[in-house]
């Protein structure tokens, strides 16, 4: 699809037709009868929770990572919060990772008395910024949260390098990028601890849920006792031993997956290949369609990265356009086009600001890249249509912006 559009055509905004009739959101989940007929055979057996299909599902998903070890949990959050639990992160501890994310990342590190510790990002995947990390350690660093920002993977080798030369666990937060690679080898199998989300704009659905995959048996034995209120067994394996009698060893949290959601998510896996697939074709036909824009910065894949794309982000080169990205983000809007903003940087939300006095500027690339982000919708379940919806009004609103 060509890029050339009159340059002032009436936007929406202003009055004019959509270039969509309904809105098209940025992200949504594709439920088929095989996924529901999955949750409808489990209602009608004997466990609804803590059952057969939770290890089953978890080790399907070891085996497609490449990972020794799967440990479910019921949301990507709880999935953080039992990685900082399994690597020992506790108060007076600190661990560092991205600005550029969701809150979770760094709430998971205060969930277990720890300080969040932020790195700046990278100009160009804007994922954490190895040297940045590198001078932020302190005597007191536990941890490293890298992050895969859009399902692009972090570059996981120096991160492990740094943590390998202070002693340090690399927690891969990857709820965006089940099914990407690194290095021809799949997130999840790389670094100490990798953490998933299965909420329902994610590759894989299970509504909401998680998981932590790990190769090494003294993390996964943790994590299995964090996600199930510090308990040492569970509840099927005691009946199918005939015994009762159960040992709380640790202080944990209940964030088990049910049953219900674990008989949807083998569903899913089996239709990961195919989403990502989908997922990509869609990503490539944004970067063809937008590479002779200059008012766009594009999203940068490195070479020894396939990424899952989680979402499609673009930054405006606001030099070279009239306006604002509020405007320009309302004005897609109003195309019924339905764009998001990923991330409000966590260290400017007023939780942080209040508690750790910050007051921006303290990571540029960050905060300038949270100016100028834009999230276009990307989903396995988008038509071509909607594809070129989306081209459509993106090129429209740039054209009637251009300075």
């Amino acid at each position: 699809m060509g890029t050339t559009i009159a340059t002032k055509e009436m936007l929406a905004l202003h009055g004019g037709t959509p270039v969509r009739d309904s809105l098209l959101p940025y992200g949504r989940h594709s439920i088929d009868e095989d996924d529901i007929r999955a949750v409808v055979e489990t209602l009608r057996s004997d466990w609804l929770t803590t059952g057969p299909k939770v290890k089953e599902f978890e080790e399907a998903f070891a085996a497609w990572v490449g990972a020794r070890y799967a440990v479910s949990f019921s949301s990507g959050t709880g999935a953080l919060h039992g990685a900082a639990f399994a690597a020992r992160i506790e108060a007076g501890d600190e661990a560092i990772t991205s600005p550029l994310t969701f809150a979770a990342t760094a709430n998971c590190i205060l969930y277990q008395g720890g300080t969040p510790i932020f790195s700046d990002v990278r100009p160009d995947t804007l994922n954490m910024d190895p040297e940045f990390t590198a001078k932020s350690i302190s005597p007191r660093t536990k941890a490293l949260l890298p992050v895969d920002y859009a399902g692009h993977p972090a570059d996981l080798r120096e991160f492990l390098k740094i943590a390998d030369h202070h002693g340090l666990t690399v927690i891969e937060d990857a709820c965006h990028s089940v099914g990407a690679e690194y290095r021809e080898r799949r997130v999840g199998s790389i670094s100490h601890m990798t953490a998933f989300s299965f909420h329902a704009v994610k590759h894989l659905v299970t509504g909401e849920g998680g998981m932590v995959t790990t190769n090494n048996v003294s993390f996964a034995d943790r994590l299995r006792k964090f996600r199930s209120h510090g308990i040492d067994s569970d509840a099927r394996a005691r009946q199918a031993q005939g015994k009762w009698y159960y040992e709380m060893v640790e202080l944990g949290y209940n964030y088990r997956l049910s049953d219900i959601a674990c008989a949807l998510g083998l569903r899913q896996l089996s239709k990961l290949e195919s989403n990502l697939l989908r997922r990509r074709e869609i990503a490539f036909k944004y970067m063809q369609a937008f590479r002779d824009l200059p008012e766009l910065i594009l999203s940068v894949v490195s070479d020894h990265v396939v990424p899952a794309w989680h979402f499609y982000a673009v930054r405006l080169d606001l030099n070279r356009l009239s306006a604002g990205r509020d405007e320009i983000f309302r004005a897609l809007r109003a195309e019924n086009i339905g764009v998001n903003v990923h991330y409000v940087p966590i260290h400017l939300h007023p939780y942080y600001k209040q508690r750790f006095g910050y007051g921006g500027g303290e990571f540029p690339v960050a905060e300038a890249a949270y100016e100028a982000l834009i999230t276009l919708p990307l989903f396995q379940g988008m038509s071509d249509q909607d594809v070129n919806d989306v081209i459509r009004a993106v090129v429209l609103v740039v054209s009637y912006y251009r300075r």
